[in-house]
């Protein structure tokens, strides 16, 4: 029978085990969000978008599928897009996919969870951050 300082050691070992296992991806995504945040600026953003209800959507969404950083970090950059006289349409799409699509964590995605998990997951997020945001506003149009 084990005993309970036993199997605190074991669960000890085991986390040390995984930590080891992913800290390289950990480790990259790292990287890789040091370098977005360095050469991708708000107002490279900005420029990608025009007015277009469909084509301001698509670019919210890729725009915010590549970006990363906290969930709170959406909002703040949302506010200020908004500021800028940017569509609610690329605003919510941006924010829907800043938290749902992360291609920068793809590959520690793909290492923890597998290819087919991973890629229906973000095909699946990629098309709602689309739905959801065409739907939002065009109701808040609607009731506003």
């Amino acid at each position: 029978m084990k005993t309970e300082k036993s199997i605190i050691t074991q669960s000890f070992k085991n986390a040390l085990r995984t930590l080891y296992t992913i800290a390289p991806m950990l480790l990259a995504v790292i990287g890789l969000v040091g370098l977005f945040q360095t050469y991708i600026t708000p107002q490279m953003i900005h420029s990608f978008f025009t007015g277009s209800t469909l084509y301001d959507t698509l670019i919210g969404t890729i725009t915010g599928a590549i970006s990363v950083g906290q969930p709170f970090i959406s909002y703040i950059i949302g506010g200020e897009l908004n500021d800028q006289g940017i569509s609610l349409y690329a605003i919510t799409a941006f924010i829907l996919s800043f938290v749902t699509l992360g291609l920068v964590q793809l590959p520690l995605e793909y290492s923890l969870f597998g290819m087919r998990f991973t890629l229906v997951r973000n095909l699946l997020s990629f098309l709602f951050s689309i739905l959801v945001s065409l739907v939002t506003v065009y109701t808040l149009e609607v009731v506003i």
